[in-house]
């Protein structure tokens, strides 16, 4: 009990954290309005109009484990409208040609478990996401002003990926009673958000209200599995993701002892049998809840220079804190660290639904490039490289296929392209190698992001 207390209240207090992190940049980490103005006019100086056709390219669609030679892929609006054989596909007069020779096309990139600080750190944490090839982030912690971002992103009015958002939190202290529960559905169902979020503290009956009624009025849920609550009854009642295998390492009784084979094939099949899927965050827990890892290597990762320099500051005391408690029985801490790459592998070698997340921004997850150390930890699990990449693309399309059409390279898709000059089938730090993304048909060539990204280096090194 001490143990799967200790865990739901260290997420609890990561989650806590950002959301107080998200307020206090709210005060101005970054006076750059004025800088995204100068972005969006030097979009609109280079965004192609009208129809973009990618020529000669090598495709991933990402419907198997397959590479189609010397396509042409036509885009017009948000849409991709036709594709095939270069030799066979005509390109419409007047339109714009990227010439893919030697280059890879695949779907846009997900992140499945993200959060929106709001104020002057806004704008930035958007392209952050969009300058790494994220093209859609599910937001797993609302606040009063998400709504209006969503329709911002979606409007074009700011650079971001399409965002979809989970409403405030479901938790021991927002819901006291089973009624309170259920109108806290009701509510959140009427104002538009797209999922509910669930964390820890729910009792059984509070869980089930909710649950109920989220079926009742047609909206889903995922999170955390409050602990009165447990794993199976969440999966049992329709609850849709579970956020960093939150309850299955608790299920097996596998904190500090090797996981038994025969349940972890029993989970399996049930996680598989009822169309649950699981976000794993596998560099976040290993860093910031089980503690391991070196803060002052951390503190040097490259991407760093794209945060304010107090919030890299915080998340190293709080990953040192983490870490002096891991070194009191480091044995435990590999264990554990090991039986959730353990879980991961099975659950994807074993047909589950797993979905690419990583809790950004938090301890040294900066957005958009939290993934890439995601993807690297998700290899190191066992994961082949396509079934990484499934996890950010195709199987985000399944899971939101309910709300828009993408996830693959095809006719009628949403155009959410990243053009990558090397194979990520071949080694999964390929989808690094970018030539430029592509936004809902709006097309961002790899120099100009990395002029926006010199930006946002050059005005955070005034607080370093």
């Amino acid at each position: 009990m001490k143990t799967r207390t200790a865990v739901i209240f260290g997420a609890v207090v990561v989650a806590a954290s950002m959301t107080t992190g998200a307020r206090a940049n709210r005060g101005g980490a970054l006076a750059g309005l004025g800088v995204f103005g100068n972005l969006a006019n030097l979009i609109t100086a280079r965004q192609s109009t009208g129809t973009i056709a990618f020529t000669n390219v090598n495709v991933i669609p990402m419907d198997a484990d397959r590479v189609l030679r010397s396509q042409t892929v036509i885009v017009q609006g948000d849409r991709i409208r036709d594709m095939g054989p270069t030799s066979k596909i005509r390109v419409p007069s007047g339109a714009t040609r990227i010439d893919g020779s030697g280059k890879y096309l695949m779907p846009g990139l997900a992140e499945m478990h993200g959060h929106m600080p709001g104020g002057d750190l806004e704008e930035t944490v958007m392209f952050l996401y969009v300058a790494n090839g994220v093209t859609t982030v599910r937001g797993m912690l609302g606040q009063d002003f998400h709504l209006e971002l969503r329709r911002k992103a979606q409007a074009g009015e700011i650079i971001a990926p399409t965002l979809y958002m989970a409403g405030p939190s479901f938790n021991g202290n927002s819901v006291s009673s089973p009624e309170q529960a259920a109108e806290m559905v009701r509510r959140q169902k009427a104002e538009g958000w797209d999922l509910l979020k669930i964390h820890p503290g729910l009792t059984v009956p509070e869980y089930d209200a909710m649950a109920s009624t989220a079926a009742e009025v047609g909206i889903r849920f995922g999170g955390h599995v409050p602990a009165d609550v447990g794993l199976r009854h969440a999966i049992e009642m329709g609850q849709e993701t579970f956020d960093h295998l939150d309850g299955f390492i608790e299920y097996l009784d596998a904190f500090d002892r090797p996981i038994d084979e025969e349940q972890l094939d029993e989970l399996v099949a049930l996680v598989k049998g009822t169309g649950a899927w699981v976000v794993p965050t596998m560099v976040l827990w290993d860093v910031g809840i089980i503690g391991r890892g070196d803060a002052r290597a951390m503190e040097n990762y490259s991407e760093m220079r794209y945060w304010p320099a107090r919030g890299v500051a915080g998340w190293s005391e709080r990953q040192a804190a983490r870490a002096r408690a891991a070194s009191q029985d480091p044995e435990r801490a590999d264990l554990w660290a090991n039986n959730r790459m353990h879980v991961l592998k099975a659950l994807a070698d074993g047909g589950a639904g797993v979905l690419m997340g990583t809790d950004s921004p938090q301890i040294f997850s900066v957005p958009g490039f939290s993934l890439h150390r995601e993807m690297e930890a998700m290899a190191e699990a066992g994961m082949t490289p396509y079934q990484i990449l499934v996890s950010g693309t195709q199987a985000v399309g399944e899971y939101f296929s309910r709300q828009d059409s993408f996830g693959t390279v095809a006719i009628g898709r949403r155009a959410d392209l990243i053009l990558l000059n090397s194979n990520p089938l071949r080694d999964i730090g390929n989808v690094q190698d970018r030539a430029g993304v592509m936004l809902r048909g709006r097309w961002l060539p790899e120099d100009m992001i990395q002029s926006r990204l010199a930006e946002i280096e050059q005005r955070f090194a005034t607080d370093r």
